[in-house]
This record gives structure tokens, sequence and C-alpha cells, in this order.
């Protein structure tokens, strides 16, 4: 199954960029050269017929259903990466162009502000419903808001793409063909299952449907029909939205009763480089070892038996956290540590009223991501597990640099810097 979100960070990035992929794509394919696509539509056109016809018979697919959703579908050659049968493949922007954003970029406080402020309303609009869908799969009112909020502010984004179209372009003519194929396929058996027409079926550019922002897979293993009108209608049906988000989390492993995790502080004499979902420990462990909540307050009682994890996204240079099992459940909707923390503030604000954390973001020296990766290729190279030389700095990259710092006898920081960065080229 494809994840929920074709992203990671993906996602976040593509949100800044897509509409400069759009003017490269479009800038790609001159007005001399739209003349050129009509054979390549005539080439889908048959793909539709020959190819993937026989795929959704076999998927339980009916032909007139099939042909009703297809009737007048042209490729929409404005999508990222696509790969056009009989072009040359389009030129990229060079890594070492592309600049490591800092993680406090994410955290604007006017955006999460405001939404903690939307998100309040509404949990309190909603609240009865709330209480149900807890009541059924064992997550938080208020996290549930918060994952609406994130994903399509709280519904009043705009889904301005046919998924149909969408999904047929990447399927025909994307680097990721089979991938896309088996997403088509599922928005095919939603249609047939009765639960929306194609064409009201619409979604990002990136073929995730309604609110929740669910792939059709996603769509087909999640969607709940909470308000019991028979339809699993994640475009127009809050209840069906926030139960899906539910339905989600529980399944992937959402602990009934515990919360996401804390600001924490972690003192000097503890290592950061014990960071990680494989270094769990019990919370009281780590408060025997002197990590205590940056509030002054104790960590729940109920708590302390659980597992916990250290988080420090930033290193040393920013916020520290004890997590639980559950921010990680939060990630597999996005696998971001920054997305997980996002939401996990986020819906702190809509229930308790909380504010940002407390410690702040340092400033970072700009840094490229081909630079990191290089870094992370010379950590490789003297034995430790980065996670891949992406450029991106997780948790395997982050307590590698701290465990390399201790090693050379330098001050930990558990995250990269310039020095770092040539000292290990």
């Amino acid at each position: 199954m494809l994840p929920l979100r074709i992203l990671a960070c993906y996602q976040y990035f593509m949100r800044t960029t897509v509409g400069l992929l759009a003017l490269i794509v479009l800038t790609f394919f001159t007005p001399a050269m739209a003349q050129d696509r009509a054979p390549v539509e005539r080439v889908f056109q048959s793909w539709l017929a020959g190819d993937l016809w026989p795929l959704a018979r076999q998927r339980g697919i009916s032909r007139n259903l099939f042909d009703t959703s297809f009737a007048g579908v042209t490729l929409k050659w404005t999508l990222p990466d696509l790969r056009p049968p009989g072009f040359p493949p389009p030129t990229s922007e060079p890594q070492s162009q592309a600049e490591f954003r800092a993680p406090a970029r994410y955290f604007r406080e006017a955006r999460i502000g405001s939404q903690a402020v939307i998100g309040r309303r509404l949990y309190l609009e909603w609240r009865e419903t709330l209480d149900r869908i807890e009541a059924r799969f064992g997550v938080p009112g208020h996290i549930l808001i918060a994952i609406w909020g994130g994903e399509s502010d709280f519904g009043a984004a705009s889904l301005p793409h046919s998924a149909i179209r969408v999904l047929a372009t990447k399927a025909f003519m994307s680097t990721r063909r089979d991938l896309f194929r088996d997403e088509l396929l599922a928005a095919l058996e939603i249609i047939e299952r009765g639960d929306i027409g194609a064409n009201a079926m619409m979604g990002s550019w990136a073929g995730a449907l309604g609110q929740p922002q669910f792939m059709p897979t996603s769509f087909l293993e999640f969607a709940i029909d909470m308000d019991g009108d028979g339809r699993r209608d994640i475009w127009n049906s809050v209840p069906d939205t926030l139960a899906s988000i539910a339905n989600y989390l529980m399944q992937k492993g959402w602990q009934r009763g515990r919360d996401w995790g804390f600001e924490t502080v972690i003192p000097g004499n503890i290592s950061c480089a014990q960071e990680g979902p494989d270094q769990a420990r019990s919370i009281s462990n780590w408060v025997a070892d002197g990590i205590n909540r940056i509030s002054g307050r104790p960590f729940p009682a109920h708590e302390l038996t659980g597992d916990g994890m250290m988080l420090v996204p930033a290193g040393r240079r920013g916020p520290h956290f004890i997590v639980t099992p559950n921010f990680y459940v939060l990630k597999t909707y996005n696998n971001s540590d920054l997305y997980a923390l996002y939401m996990g503030n986020l819906g702190d604000r809509i229930a308790y009223g909380s504010a940002a954390f407390q410690a702040p973001w340092a400033a970072q020296p700009r840094m490229l991501r081909s630079d990191i990766a290089a870094m992370q290729r010379g950590l490789e190279a003297l034995g430790h597990d980065v996670g891949g030389a992406d450029g991106l700095p997780g948790f395997k990259t982050r307590r590698s640099i701290g465990a390399w710092q201790l090693q050379q006898g330098l001050a930990q920081t558990c995250f990269p810097d310039p020095a770092t960065i040539q000292a290990l080229r």
C-alpha cells in the first residue's frame, strides 16, 4: 500500500515549490511542442483500453463505470514528475542548489496560532461526535482536529483536481507508474462501491482525496461511514472525515490513554545521541537520569511506566522531547518528525490552551542538502548508520553526529553545522 501521503518531507517541500515545478513543466512543454502531445494522448487512450481495462475488470469494475469514469479524460500535462513517451527527460535542479530548511521555519507562529484558534472552536462544536469517535477508536478528539486542520485547513482547503485525471496521468507517464496504477484502480473501486461519483472525486495534485488527504488505497482500508448515510464521504462529511482519521491512527498502533510526548530539558551531562524509537526506555528511567519536563510539572503518573524515546529534532540547538509510541504513529501519516511535532503541539493548543514550545529554535547557518549528504557519507564510511545519505538529518544522522562528536572529544550538538560537515566530507 502507498504510504498515506506520497510525501514524508516530500509533501511539505512540494507545498512550497509546486508552483515553481508547474512553471518548469509549462516551460519545458513549449507551444511549439504542444502539437506533439496529440500522439501521446492517443497512446494514452489505447493504454486505457488495452492495459488498464483488463486490470479493472479483474477488480470487479463494470464496463459502464469504467467508460463513464474516463469519458473525456485527457492527460494533465502540468503535473510534476512526468516522463511522457517521446519527450526528452526534463532537466532538474542540481542538488547542490537545494538549501536545507531549518526546523524553525516549520513552526511559524502566525500559522499554528491561527489554526489553534479555529481548531478550538471546532473542537467544541464537534465535541459530542469526537467523544463517540474516541470511545470507538481510542484517539483523542484534539489530535483528530489537529490533523484535520493540517491536512485540509479543517475542510476549507481547495481540492481543485479531478482525482481520476491526476491518477490516470501519473499511472500512464510518471516515474512511478506501477504505484499510481494501483491507486487509480483503487479509486475506481471506491466509485464502484458507491461512496462517490467519478466527477465528484476531487483531490490534490498528488491524487490524495478529500479532507483527510487519503490516497485511494488508504481510503479503501481506513475510511469510515460515521454519520450512517451508507457512504464513506471524506469530502463533505465531518463525522466521516474525523472517524476515518481516527481509524487510520488506531490501526497504525495508537495507544489509548497515552499522550504523544512532552517537551523536556535534557541536561548537558546526558548524551543527545540516545535518540530514536529503537532506544525506548520507561519514562521513569529517563526521569531517574535527570530528564524532566521543561514546564516543571511532573510527568503524568500513568505515563511513567510506559515507553518513552528521546527526540531532539534540532539537536541541542532547539527544543528537546521525550515522546511516546503515539508520536511515531503520527509520523505514519506523514513521515516527518516536524510534522508529528506540529500536530502534537497544535492538538495540545486546541485541548489545553498550550502555547509554543518553550525552548527556542536557534538560528541555523546556511547549509546545502548536498553538503549534508556528503557528511552523511563520511559518517557511513566510519561505520555509522545514518539512515541513508539523503541530505536530511533524521534521528539516525543526528545521533551519529553526536556519537562522532563524543569520540572526537567535541561538544555534543547532535546536529550538522559547517564545521562538522567540513570535518566529515
